[in-house]
């Protein structure tokens, strides 16, 4: 396969394919390898390389400070797109595909997409809460910011950790291990985490595992949020039986009772022991 053919495959699965889980992990590494290659030139050029702090952070990270908001209003969108590092980047996005792509087996892109800018949001305003309450973080307030996808992928972690607790993958050099115990155990870390250095991200992670936590939450209880993300049906001109014209919405959809049946079952006893007919009607579902 010629260079052209990987720039055309790849530029498909992540704008045109309509897969969330490559769409975030396309933009956000697009992101963070033009930003390395406009660092070069500045580095060879004895500048010291682009600075975060003075760039990257001030006008696309999400400022602690209130008095910054009115005119970073938008950085609570821009901060989930930029990465401070190599690792930084290379985690989250493992993290995305990872368990982004055992979301989709079971729920639909509109509300992977809902989950992850609603958790990366919900994960900034703790992160400005916590800065603008407690004491301790006083003089630090008028500089702090944070960047990176941390809470928009611990929302999806913890939102089909919630969603199926039960439901295995298998770790390097660990084995199998269930998706609560991996969700409680990153909750766990970033509560810990909080008396480091690193405590903005932390309370960002942590809104971002709240969201996702409630999102999954309220859904089972039959309330979902991403219809704000949904379109509106397109209607058909139909004819009934009798040859008078009637509108009907387009709606190939499955019954949400049905749905949650099978989503209980999976929670109980593992998506193995589904019959064919009911990955067949969850499949249909997600794509619905």
């Amino acid at each position: 396969m010629n260079s052209n053919n990987v720039l055309k495959d790849l530029k498909y699965k992540v704008f045109q394919s309509g897969n969330p889980v490559f769409f975030y992990i396309g933009v956000n590494v697009l992101i963070y390898v033009v930003l390395a290659l406009l660092n070069i030139p500045f580095f060879l050029s004895g500048k010291g390389g682009i600075a975060y702090d003075s760039l990257i952070r001030e006008y696309v990270g999400f400022p602690a400070a209130l008095d910054k908001l009115p005119f970073r209003f938008y950085t609570i969108i821009t901060y989930q797109f930029f990465h401070d590092g190599l690792l930084h980047i290379l985690f989250n996005m493992l993290w995305l595909f990872w368990l982004g792509n055992i979301f989709l087996d079971f729920l639909k892109p509109r509300q992977f997409h809902f989950v992850y800018l609603g958790g990366g949001v919900f994960g900034a305003l703790l992160f400005l809460l916590a800065y603008n309450i407690f004491p301790v973080f006083a003089m630090s307030l008028s500089g702090a910011t944070i960047i990176g996808a941390s809470a928009s992928v611990m929302a999806i972690i913890v939102a089909i950790a919630t969603l199926l607790p039960d439901y295995s993958m298998r770790l390097l050099l660990i084995g199998d291990v269930k998706l609560k115990y991996l969700a409680m155990a990153y909750v766990a870390l970033d509560l810990i985490d909080i008396a480091s250095s690193n405590a903005g991200g932390s309370f960002a992670h942590i809104g971002g595992a709240i969201f996702g936590f409630a999102y999954i939450k309220l859904l089972k209880s039959g309330t979902d949020w991403s219809t704000w993300f949904k379109r509106k049906p397109k209607l058909k001109i139909v004819k009934n039986e009798s040859g008078k014209r009637s509108t009907q919405k387009q709606n190939d959809g499955v019954d949400q009772e049905e749905i949650d049946r099978i989503l209980d079952k999976i929670s109980k006893t593992g998506y193995d022991k589904l019959s064919r007919q009911e990955k067949e009607t969850l499949f249909k579902a997600s794509k619905d």
